[in-house]
């Protein structure tokens, strides 16, 4: 018997037997995420927004110019800045 259960353990592949670690997982925090790199603007409408992209000047309807900020992290592709 006992030669049966040596057999028995010798023919295991050597990664059974060896005791296996555990993986390690990073610690995820808000403050470890990789920054877009975004800026908090003042919006028209009295709100802060954050966004992503550039501030730009396009023109209104009655051919006025009017700053935006734009890629917004509410999901406006274009938010009015207050002045």
């Amino acid at each position: 018997m006992k030669v049966l259960t040596l057999a028995l353990l010798l023919s295991l592949p050597v990664s059974q037997l060896a005791p296996q670690q555990p993986t390690l997982r990073q610690p995820v925090s808000h403050l470890a995420k990789k920054s877009k790199g975004g800026r908090w603007y003042f919006a028209a409408t009295g709100h802060a927004v954050y966004c992503y992209g550039p501030v730009m000047t396009v023109p209104r309807a009655n051919g006025d110019l009017q700053r935006v900020a734009t890629f917004c992290r509410d999901g406006s592709a274009v938010v009015p800045l207050k002045d």
